[in-house]
């Protein structure tokens, strides 16, 4: 456009300079400023006359694909309106706009008016008018306004009476700008108190265990600081007298304008969930116990049913035995501790339940230790139990037998077999009724009743400094003696006759009588074995019966004859044996068992079943004559 025709356009269009705002007459389709008036001028910091003939898309450079989207609607509906437009002025600051948008001229015309306003003065006139028109309603209507802010300020204290958790504010430094009662309550501090205080310092400032919580680490600073809400459900706050309680609280940011000036904390005294949570977790560590504690019982007790024993009352009428029934009856009230001594196969395991039943302990059970068959290594884990790696293999916890035994009865079989160098352990347990499980710490106590049992001569391995001197006085605090059975043959046609009613019931045969012949012979022979040997006679006999017993067969092969001369063990080929001799040949017979049951000792086609002796006794005579029965195992080729 030429210089004649611009000025031709001014003159044509001067009257836009009488307009009260900023206005400009483009030329949509040359992107061209055909005229501005001097407000335009002014909102931007030139004068009109620069502005004139300039493209109009220079105003709004980083806008003009906005520019030409606004142009082309008002074209189209022949009037527009926005607010998304700013300026630069030329001081540097930016003006944001309100834009009015109208077609000039003819259908076919291309001309825009815009009308532009800068929306911050904009905002100044509204005030402006507003406190006007207050100023102007005079008194009654500030009156109005004041107890409308009263009401809700009296509101807004009743929600904060109200409200059970602690609600505190702070400005963008952490000063304390509000707190409610609530608030006042759990912290000990009183509002005034609070007010303009750092409150990390006051209430924050350190851990639950006493360490500093730096104010950088501070979730309630970061709220306002990232203009985030922090939610944390376990920390700590402190009170005034110094005590602290766990809390939980959320922390939101106070934004202006998008900026953060403070944040609002409201928080919760979790004492009593946590207590409630710690009480929880107890109880329930208390039924995990009692599980694995009963489990264990459980095993155990089918560990019983499934081992070579069977209870028997204790039968006979011989005064050996009227003389233990009375021990018993002493005893058995008292939690004494009570050593029973005695040979092989006498029934000291009897005794030891018959003092068990008879007792108050009766209800709890009555757990039995083989002290012979536990590896010395593995001796504090079988009594005392483990926790969970304590060593290797400890996959879990396990519960020794000393816990098992709490409010019972612990037997202590072959108690004479403990190492000297682990009867000291077992014996301050005994003397303070407190131990630890391997790997732990924490010290457990427990009530429970030692009965112990030996075929050793514990006195004499006291001399010989082979067995503690302070455990045999600890155990021997009642002595009882299980009498051998060749000291009370008066007793041996009642227990011959009790063995062979079970043992016909057991084998499902017929009813065999026990005759005059028959008793004379079993009275006539040594028991060496005593009633276990007894029992096992009586059950080989009924197996190989034939409508009656024959306890006196002939043949030295014969697994139940019964020489009712003299003691077979003395005796071989004719000819008097020395100890040594006997002691070999003993060990001949042993290990010809385990070849046999290819190194099995328990079981029914165990070496124990085969010799007619228990799988304990059979364990106690292999370890001293230091046989190892896997050295009978038949490997795979």
């Amino acid at each position: 456009m030429n210089n004649e025709a611009i000025i031709s356009s001014e003159i044509t269009w001067n009257w836009i300079d009488h307009l009260p705002e900023a206005a400009l007459l483009v030329d949509a389709a040359r992107d061209l400023i055909l005229s501005a008036n001097s407000a335009m001028g002014r909102m931007i910091g030139t004068d009109r006359q620069s502005l004139t003939g300039t493209p109009c898309t220079h105003l709004f450079t980083d806008q003009r694909p906005q520019l030409i989207a606004f142009t082309e609607e008002t074209l189209f509906r022949s009037h527009g309106w926005s607010r998304d437009f700013f300026l630069q002025h030329r001081d540097g600051h930016t003006v944001e706009l309100e834009i009015s948008s109208s077609r000039v001229g003819e259908a076919e015309s291309q001309n825009i008016l815009l009308l532009l306003r800068d929306r911050r003065q904009l905002r100044t006139l509204r005030e402006r008018h507003d406190a006007n028109h207050y100023h102007r309603g005079g008194l009654l209507e500030w009156r109005r306004v004041e107890e409308l802010f009263k009401d809700m300020e009296r509101e807004n204290q009743l929600i904060l009476h109200a409200v059970g958790e602690g609600i505190y504010g702070v400005d963008a430094e952490g000063r304390g700008t509000f707190a409610n009662p609530a608030a006042e309550r759990m912290l000990g501090w009183r509002i005034d108190e609070l007010m303009g205080r750092v409150l990390h310092r006051v209430v924050h400032h350190s851990h639950a265990d006493g360490s500093l919580y730096p104010l950088k680490d501070c979730p309630i600073y970061a709220a306002f600081r990232d203009a985030s809400v922090k939610r944390v459900g376990e920390d700590w706050f402190w009170r005034k007298d110094g005590s602290g309680f766990p809390v939980e609280y959320t922390s939101t940011p106070i934004l202006d304008n998008g900026h953060p000036v403070g944040a609002v904390v409201v928080f919760r005294d979790i004492s009593a969930r946590q207590k409630a949570q710690n009480e929880l977790h107890k109880a329930l560590e208390e039924v995990e116990t009692l599980k694995r504690r009963l489990e264990m019982e459980n095993a155990y007790l089918q560990e019983e049913l499934s081992a070579e024993y069977h209870f028997h009352e204790i039968f006979g009428q011989s005064d050996a035995i009227k003389a233990i029934v009375r021990r018993i009856g002493m005893v058995a009230p008292t939690d004494a501790n009570v050593l029973i001594t005695g040979e092989s196969g006498t029934g000291k395991e009897l005794i030891a339940r018959a003092i068990h039943q008879s007792s108050s302990r009766r209800d709890r059970p009555l757990i039995r230790v083989n002290c012979a068959a536990i590896p010395k290594d593995l001796f504090e884990s079988e009594f005392f139990g483990h926790i969970k790696g304590a060593f290797t293999g400890a996959v879990s916890d396990r519960v020794g037998r000393f816990e098992l035994a709490d409010g019972g009865t612990l037997f202590l079989d072959e108690v004479g077999e403990i190492p000297l160098e682990l009867q000291g352990k077992l014996l301050r347990v005994l003397q303070d009724q407190q131990f630890e499980r391997v790997g732990e710490n924490r010290t457990r106590a427990v009530d429970v009743r030692v009965i112990a049992a030996t075929n050793r001569d514990l006195k004499a391995e006291v001399q010989q400094k082979t067995f503690r001197e302070d455990l045999y006085f600890r155990l021997n605090v009642f002595p009882i003696e299980s009498v051998p059975l060749r000291r009370r043959l008066e007793d041996i046609p009642i227990l011959a006759q009790e063995f062979l009613n079970r043992a016909c019931q057991k084998f499902n045969r017929p009813t065999l009588a026990l005759r005059e012949r028959d008793v004379e012979t079993l009275k006539a022979y040594h028991w060496p074995g005593n009633v276990r040997e007894l029992e096992n006679v009586i059950e080989r006999q009924v197996i190989t019966a034939d409508g009656r017993l024959d306890l006196d067969l002939p043949g030295p092969d014969s697994t139940a004859r019964i020489n009712t001369t003299t003691p077979p063990a003395r005796h071989y080929s004719g000819e008097l044996m020395t100890e040594q001799e006997l002691r070999e040949l003993e060990k001949q017979n042993l290990t010809r068992a385990l070849t046999m049951s290819s190194g099995r000792v328990f079981g029914e086609d165990g070496a124990a079943a085969m010799l007619g002796i228990k799988p304990t006794t059979l364990t106690s005579r292999l370890k001293k004559l230091k046989i190892e029965p896997r050295e009978f195992q038949v490997r795979p080729e």
